[in-house]
């Protein structure tokens, strides 16, 4: 029986301890993408797939879909996406209409137009911990409660550098396992099984981009530079917030002791 139909409750600590997790990934380091999804899909329960549409989701989304239980998506919506991102989450829904897709968006605001009314405009650039928290963080969070999911595949590779280059296959990011099915792969390995799979992918990788996030955060990279190089450019950031839990931790319990003093100066 596949494990995501297995609704007993589970916490990502019971199923793998330190020493278990690094024996699993060491075993898993040597067996192939979809060998890792087939393990995973048989052990994991409560599993999705999260999901921004890059490369390396698309081949992940696509291996998933040839086999016989779906794993459905989660697609966080930032609001403020390049147009062919979304143009490209239509079409991945007619591609693959078994997949189930979960669109989460900020709690506060449906539209870019209504986010920038509510929080200001160019919000990235005032206070960029409070933009990612809003856009990213919190649905994502708000997806992993509602769906109650307790573990995801994620599209990270160890070869799209900066944090990602000591990437396990399987994390523990707080309550939520992480699978990375592709982490030993290359972006030439990944764009091959986009070709030759006619897997949809997002068009602006034919004008350059290499990593797709949001609009205002994101550049085509100059030959020989790392994929990730146009996201952020000219900043240390490396990670939108999603795989940084810790940091946010420590955003949400400073907004905390800010809101106690403003009321005790009351």
């Amino acid at each position: 029986m596949d494990s995501s139909q297995n609704s007993t409750h589970l916490s990502a600590q019971s199923l793998f301890n330190p020493e278990h997790l690094k024996f699993v990934n060491k075993q898993l380091s040597e067996l192939s993408p979809p060998d890792i999804l087939r393990w995973s899909r048989w052990t994991i329960p409560q599993l999705f797939q999260t999901s921004a549409l890059g490369l390396s989701g698309l081949v992940i989304l696509d291996m998933l879909s040839k086999m016989e239980i779906k794993t459905p998506m989660i697609f966080i919506d930032t609001l403020h996406h390049f147009k062919e991102t979304i143009d490209l989450l239509d079409q991945v829904k007619k591609v693959y209409p078994e997949v189930p897709i979960h669109v989460y968006r900020c709690a506060e605001a449906a539209s870019e137009e209504e986010f920038a009314k509510k929080f200001g405009e160019r919000l990235w650039e005032k206070d960029e911990n409070k933009y990612d928290f809003l856009v990213k963080v919190e649905p994502a969070n708000r997806a992993y409660a509602e769906l109650d999911v307790l573990a995801v595949f994620t599209g990270r590779r160890r070869s799209q550098g900066g944090e990602r280059g000591s990437l396990d296959v399987v994390q523990v990011d707080g309550p939520v396992i992480k699978i990375n099915p592709l982490a030993n792969w290359s972006f030439q390995q990944v764009y091959s099984y986009i070709k030759e799979n006619n897997v949809p992918y997002n068009v602006l990788l034919d004008r350059g981009y290499r990593s797709v996030g949001d609009y205002h955060s994101t550049q085509p990279v100059k030959e020989g530079e790392d994929e990730r190089a146009g996201r952020w450019r000219g900043k240390e950031k490396t990670e939108c917030g999603l795989h940084t839990q810790s940091k946010f931790s420590q955003y949400l319990a400073e907004l905390e002791r800010r809101k106690n003093e403003e009321s005790s100066n009351k």
